[in-house]
C-alpha cells in the first residue's frame, strides 16, 4: 500500500538554473540533480506523477521557428508546445531512470503527449497573461510588440517577457491512459499544463495558441486521479505576504478561508504566486483530508515530513 499518492508540479528552475544557458545539454544537468528529490520520494513509497512548466521552453522553440521562417515553415504554437513536451519528458525519463536504477528500483518512468480540453470562449483568450520564453528590457519588449503585434507585461520585478492566454484547464483527454499505467508507472504527464486543445461539436480536438498553466492543470489532474497532495514546487521554502516588502511573513499553513482571503487582497503575483494559491485552492476545497504544499525543490522531502513548506489544507 502506498503511503500516498503525490501530483508533483515541477516550477521553472526544476528546469533550468538562472545564470546558466538555455540550451538542452545545461537542461539535462539541471534535471538530473532534480530528480534526486522525486526518486527519494518513490523510494519512500509514495505513487506519483510529474507535471512540468515549459515557459521559457515553448517561448525558445516559437521563437527559433520564426527566425528560420526563411528557411522552413514555422511551427503552430500548439505544435510547438507538444515539441516541448517531448523533450522535456525525455530528459526527465532518462534522468529519472537512472536515480531509480541505482536505488534499485525498478519503476519505468513515461511521458504521455497530453492535450488538455479548454473552453474556446474563456476569458483569457482577451487577456494574456502567461509569459513565455527569455526576458527583455522594456525597450526590448516594446519593440517586440511593435514589430511582431505579441503582447508583452513586466514579470514580477524580473524583467519583461511575451506573454500569451491562459485558459482554465477543463479536462485531461489522456486521462484515462495515466489511470491505466498509475499503480505501476511514473508518469510525465500535462507538460507544460498541457498542449490546449478546443472540442468541436463532431468531438475533434483542435490546438489553439495558448499556455495553460501548470499548477492549475496540476490540480485537475490531481484532483481527477484522487490524490492525497499536490506538490507546487518553487523557488521558495514558503508563501509569504507582503512579499520582497519590510513587513513580509512567511506563512507555515493556510485554510483554504485563509488562502480566499489573501487572494482577494493581491498578495499573490500574477503569473508567479498567484496561480499556484489558485491551483492549491482548487484541489483542497470541498475536498477534506487533501492538502496542497507549496515548497522549493530542495526542501520537497523535509516538507513532506512537515518540517518546512507552507501547507493548505
Amino acid at each position: 500500500m502506498a503511503l500516498a499518492k503525490i501530483v508533483i508540479a515541477l516550477g521553472g528552475n526544476a528546469l533550468q538554473r538562472k545564470g546558466t544557458p538555455a540550451t538542452a545539454e545545461a537542461q539535462l544537468a539541471v534535471v538530473k540533480e532534480t530528480v534526486e528529490y522525486i526518486a527519494e520520494m518513490s523510494c519512500r513509497d509514495y505513487e506519483l506523477a510529474i507535471v512540468h512548466g515549459n515557459g521559457p521552453q515553448v517561448g525558445n522553440i516559437v521563437l527559433a521557428s520564426e527566425t528560420a521562417a526563411d528557411v522552413v515553415p514555422v511551427m503552430p504554437f500548439d505544435v510547438c508546445g507538444a515539441m516541448s513536451q517531448g523533450y522535456i519528458g525525455y530528459h526527465i525519463q532518462q534522468a529519472l531512470r537512472y536515480k531509480l536504477k541505482n536505488r534499485c528500483r525498478a519503476i519505468p518512468v513515461v511521458t504521455i503527449i497530453t492535450q488538455v480540453v479548454v473552453d474556446e470562449n474563456d476569458p483569457a483568450f482577451q487577456n494574456p497573461s502567461k509569459p513565455i520564453g527569455p526576458f527583455y528590457s522594456e525597450e526590448e519588449a516594446r519593440k517586440i510588440n511593435r514589430e511582431k503585434g505579441y503582447s508583452v507585461k513586466e514579470d514580477a520585478g524580473r524583467g519583461w517577457r511575451r506573454v500569451v492566454a491562459s485558459p482554465m484547464p477543463k479536462k485531461i483527454v489522456e486521462f484515462s491512459c495515466l489511470k491505466k499505467l498509475w499503480d505501476t508507472t511514473i508518469v510525465v504527464t500535462a507538460g507544460g499544463g498541457g498542449i490546449p486543445v478546443i472540442e468541436n461539436e463532431d468531438g475533434s480536438l483542435e490546438g489553439v495558441a495558448a499556455v495553460i498553466d501548470k499548477d492549475l492543470a496540476s490540480a485537475r489532474l490531481a484532483l481527477d486521479i484522487e490524490a492525497d497532495i499536490l506538490m507546487i514546487l518553487t523557488e521558495v521554502e514558503q508563501v509569504a505576504l507582503n512579499f520582497n516588502k519590510p513587513n513580509q511573513k512567511y506563512l507555515d499553513r493556510m485554510s483554504v478561508e485563509e488562502a480566499e482571503k489573501y487572494l482577494a487582497e493581491g498578495h499573490f503575483a500574477p503569473g508567479s504566486m498567484l496561480p499556484k494559491i489558485q491551483a492549491a485552492i482548487m484541489f483542497v476545497k470541498d475536498n477534506p483530508g487533501k492538502k496542497t504544499i507549496i515548497t522549493s525543490l530542495f526542501k520537497s522531502l523535509e516538507a513532506l515530513d512537515g518540517k518546512t513548506g507552507t501547507v493548505i489544507e
